[in-house]
């Protein structure tokens, strides 16, 4: 079987999934929690904000709400916000904008639920930081240790090789497009030697990074975006009406490569999910480390990184894209991917912004590979992994980021895909069968500020509003500095 049959068979099997039951998965579960949570992320939005501004301290020597949200952020402000969302308005039209929109909206609620579970069923770690997240839950939540480790060995696959390969992939086409020069190869030895130190010198190095490399670079892209769309302000209304008419197939002019309304519905919501990645059980491995006093405030700092990726800066993107004469046209795929936006971006400010945005990318990329390596070692650990593994799997992830760049776009998307659509759809099961310790821990911290708490405290212990109690040495009545 040659690369070309391997290629098709694999796009084919990405299709089916996508079309058949992921997306339609995804979408049901995403309102069954918003239904189930009687919509905590339009209820909750102002608390959202608000945990931010006091997320960076409580940590006690662990790491910060807002540094697991920074790293959540950096693996989710990537390249699929860049090429994800070019590629979904080439293949589903300016349409499909509308649907990464849908999908972000009721997955706010899903990234909320999981993000809350990984808190409540987070355990201490041997250096005193916490671990959580989808196999911690699936252990301790369902009592399966089984199906933890089976949810654990597929995240360490999907997210530190295949989504890695992706970002490093995208990286080398913009690379080698700008400078003919280089091979992708090259890119593959310059990113593994920055790479390397970091990821090696464990989580909390990854964490600090993260902290401020994420925000600094998502808000300059953003900032970006906005200037473009002030320079093309009359433009506008035609643009968001492109995307409304394309989104329910009104007008075959604003159809993708693939053409029809499902085209647009299916690579919004394919390229949305992989974007904010909710209901796919990554973010909730960030989640569960941060040291907090509630579960809840930290499912809603995480559900607010859904808005700020895919409203933000998905729709960044996308207007990027769409606001230009000649960069993109309805129907034609000869740019794809990071190159579509960058040279969207070349159309509205200058031939100047070049290099600027291959340095976006680059730090994207870079800090993305930061966030995936997170939310493996995690896993590595929850498996039983000890330094010496974690070591060897920063050798493996980095390994990872080399193979991507000289790899072909379609085999790394569609491998991508597929492996996290598996850990999706296991990870959703789940989530809707705990959501009773969701809604429990929900009610536990509405009453508390009804009874004006500014900072509610959970126990997990004997607590009448919870199915029973979490585990053993954390969020334990007597003990403050356990609670967060």
């Amino acid at each position: 079987m040659n690369l070309t049959s391997i290629e098709n068979l694999l796009n084919s099997v990405d299709d089916f999934f996508y079309t058949y039951l992921l997306a339609a998965l995804l979408i049901l579960a995403g309102i069954y929690l918003t239904m189930r949570t009687f919509g905590v992320q339009l209820r909750h939005f102002g608390t959202m904000v608000n945990s931010l501004s006091g997320s960076r301290s409580g940590a006690h020597g662990g790491i910060s709400s807002f540094q697991a949200f920074a790293v959540g952020l950096a693996a989710r402000v990537g390249i699929g916000n860049i090429a994800g969302v070019a590629l979904a308005v080439v293949a589903g039209g300016p349409g499909a904008l509308f649907w990464m929109w849908v999908v972000a909206l009721i997955g706010m609620a899903t990234s909320f639920v999981e993000s809350t579970l990984a808190q409540i069923f987070k355990e201490r770690g041997r250096d005193f930081t916490f671990r959580g997240g989808p196999a911690y839950y699936i252990k301790n939540g369902l009592g399966s240790a089984l199906w933890g480790k089976v949810f654990a060995a597929l995240c360490i696959v999907s997210v530190g090789v295949t989504v890695v390969m992706v970002q490093t992939n995208s990286l080398a086409q913009v690379m080698t497009a700008t400078v003919p020069s280089l091979s992708g190869w090259m890119v593959g030895v310059f990113l593994v030697l920055l790479t390397a130190p970091v990821v090696l010198g464990g989580v909390r190095l990854v964490a600090r990074v993260a902290e401020w490399l994420a925000p600094i670079m998502a808000l300059a892209y953003v900032l970006m975006a906005v200037v473009v769309i002030l320079l093309n302000v009359s433009r506008l209304y035609d643009v968001f009406c492109s995307i409304l008419i394309g989104a329910f197939g009104l007008d075959q002019a604003f159809f993708g490569t693939a053409g029809g309304v499902l085209a647009a519905l299916l690579n919004g919501v394919r390229r949305g999910l992989f974007s904010n990645e909710a209901g796919l059980g990554t973010v909730p491995n960030a989640a569960g480390t941060a040291t907090v006093a509630h579960p809840v405030r930290q499912g809603l700092i995480q559900s607010f990184g859904v808005f700020v990726d895919t409203i933000l800066v998905c729709t960044a993107t996308g207007l990027l894209i769409l606001l230009t004469t000649d960069t993109y046209r309805p129907g034609d795929d000869s740019l794809e991917g990071a190159i579509l936006t960058q040279q969207a971006v070349v159309e509205h400010l200058g031939s100047w912004t070049t290099w600027p945005m291959v340095v976006l990318i680059f730090v994207l990329v870079f800090s993305t590979v930061l966030g995936c390596y997170s939310y493996a070692q995690v896993n590595v650990n929850f498996l039983g992994g000890e330094r010496r593994a974690e070591q060897v799997f920063g050798i493996l992830l980095t390994a990872a980021a080399f193979g991507g760049t000289v790899l072909t776009l379609p085999v790394v998307w569609a491998l991508s895909d597929i492996a996290l659509g598996l850990l999706g759809v296991l990870n959703l099961v789940v989530i809707i069968r705990l959501a009773p310790w969701v809604n429990g821990a929900l009610r536990d911290f509405e009453n508390q500020r009804a009874q004006g708490l500014t900072e509610p405290t959970f126990v997990g212990h004997g607590n009448s509003l919870l199915p029973g109690d979490v585990v053993p040495g954390v969020w334990e009545p007597d003990d403050v500095a356990k609670r967060g």
